[in-house]
């Protein structure tokens, strides 16, 4: 099980303002001397980054602050996310992700729209807070980075097929949508492990259940001290997820729990975890009149900077005349379309109705027979090969529905692949952890001089500092 994925516009004013706030706190201390944290690849956290966002916890926690675990654990749990997000952070930069001037003005805007502020209103808070619109913008640029990252992930890798969606529909209770809230705590295993650190991991995990079933901790409070998974800080919160969103190996089980209780240890792809089950809620499917959707398949040739209108449509014209010569048009989707979407399904755009997709294809779509293929036609990506497949007519709740539980099934998978991918990305990152001195933990490092340098930090934002290798 992992948490949902962040939304950037679900970001609090009162966290952002925490964020910025504390850092120019620790900013405006004189800092001769910047002593590193954590190398990670060709990048570098600062201590003081560290102990911003320790700092950050402290605060969120302040109403509550048993549930935090001692200090120098709480610290791992917070290097250990920073890591995270470098590593996501420097993967999107490598793969040309970017966050443009207009995407960081919108959700600025939306920031302050949900706030019920201006974004003039907004600066004066920030500033009124000791800090800045600059590193405000900043921290956003980052976030959305990291969010582009997750969505280009999930357009490559997630697919949903609509007999996925119909077996779904074939269990979904007819009256409600049963749906649960679960917490987990992560004991994480290295790739290949070895049956001691295996036997370890269980020992661990099991030591942590026998803590919460005597009562001596809850279960949110040992996730925030032991878990091992990013949502950690949050008491291991997974949010209401519907049976459709819950693993096939919980999703039974978890049905005939009592809040309250837990199962596990059990084995997953990054390690042990246990699961609680904290609530139950029931939701009524929605309802409505009858709507006609189509199945369709696709092959796009996109007009970008580096292909011309003319280009592309010589090639799309190229196309539609193997397809009029007898071609395969899943084969050829497969190897022309620049739908990255849908090319890997061979075109396939699965069940739609006719405004869910740009008024063009829609119009054209609609108008075809099924089993047609239309004629090349412009939309506002480039040139396109529609054919229809099928047609049918649904209840508008039941579409409703479906892509309800699309939507749902699609995270579930997006959730297990993001944690697999976090996974391999942090195993095969070199991060060099310093203690308290900035001395590497890492015993190869101080051994070897030369391997001390290996590593090239980037520049950081501090000016007048100096940075303690």
């Amino acid at each position: 099980m992992r948490p949902r994925l962040p939304r950037l516009l679900a970001l609090s004013l009162s966290l952002a303002l925490l964020l910025a706030g504390t850092a120019t706190a620790q900013q405006a201390a004189p800092q001769p001397v910047e002593s590193i944290a954590a190398v990670v690849n060709e990048d570098v956290i600062l201590r003081s980054d560290l102990d911003r966002a320790v700092a950050n916890v402290r605060a969120q926690y302040a109403d509550r602050p048993n549930i935090l675990p001692p200090p120098a654990m709480l610290e791992q749990q917070v290097l250990e996310r920073l890591i995270l997000q470098r590593l996501e952070l420097e993967r999107a930069i490598s793969g040309g992700i970017t966050a443009t001037d207009a995407d960081i003005d919108n959700a600025v805007n939306g920031i302050a729209q949900q706030n019920n502020m201006t974004p003039d209103q907004l600066r004066e808070r920030l500033a009124k807070d000791g800090s800045s619109m600059a590193d405000f913008r900043a921290n956003l640029r980052d976030e959305i980075i990291s969010q582009k990252l997750r969505q280009s992930f999930a357009q490559n890798r997630i697919n949903v097929s609509e007999a996925e969606v119909d077996a779904a529909l074939a269990t979904a209770a007819s009256t409600s949508i049963h749906q649960f809230h679960l917490a987990h705590i992560l004991i994480n295993t290295p790739d290949n492990a070895s049956p001691e650190q295996v036997q370890a991991a269980v020992k661990k995990i099991e030591d942590i259940k026998n803590q919460i079933d005597r009562g001596q901790i809850t279960f949110a409070a040992a996730a925030v001290r032991y878990s091992n998974s990013p949502n950690a800080l949050e008491g291991g919160d997974l949010g209401w997820r519907s049976a459709n969103e819950i693993p096939p190996a919980f999703a039974s089980t978890i049905q005939q729990m009592q809040p309250g209780q837990i199962i596990g240890p059990v084995r997953g792809p990054s390690g042990f975890q246990l699961l609680q089950l904290v609530d139950t809620r029931d939701q009524a499917p929605a309802a409505g009149e009858m709507v006609t959707q189509f199945s369709a398949r696709q092959i796009l040739v996109k007009v970008d900077a580096s292909t011309s209108d003319a280009d592309a449509k010589a090639k799309i014209d190229a196309l539609a005349a193997r397809l009029a010569g007898g071609d395969d048009f899943g084969k050829l989707a497969r190897e022309n379309s620049d739908d990255q979407a849908s090319r890997t399904r061979g075109g396939d755009l699965g069940w739609f109705s006719a405004d869910a997709q740009s008024a063009t294809l829609g119009m054209q779509v609609a108008a075809l027979a099924d089993g047609q293929t239309s004629a090349p036609f412009r939309t506002d990506e480039g040139w396109v090969i529609v054919q229809r497949q099928g047609s049918r007519e649904i209840a508008a709740g039941n579409e409703s529905q479906r892509g309800q539980i699309r939507e749902t099934i699609g995270r579930r998978k997006l959730e297990e692949e993001w944690d697999r991918y976090l996974h391999e990305l942090r195993s095969e990152a070199y991060v060099d952890i310093r203690d308290a001195q900035g001395r590497s933990t890492r015993p190869e490092l101080q051994e070897t001089p030369e391997e001390r340098h290996r590593v090239t930090p980037v520049e950081t934002r501090r000016e007048g500092s100096r940075i303690l290798f």
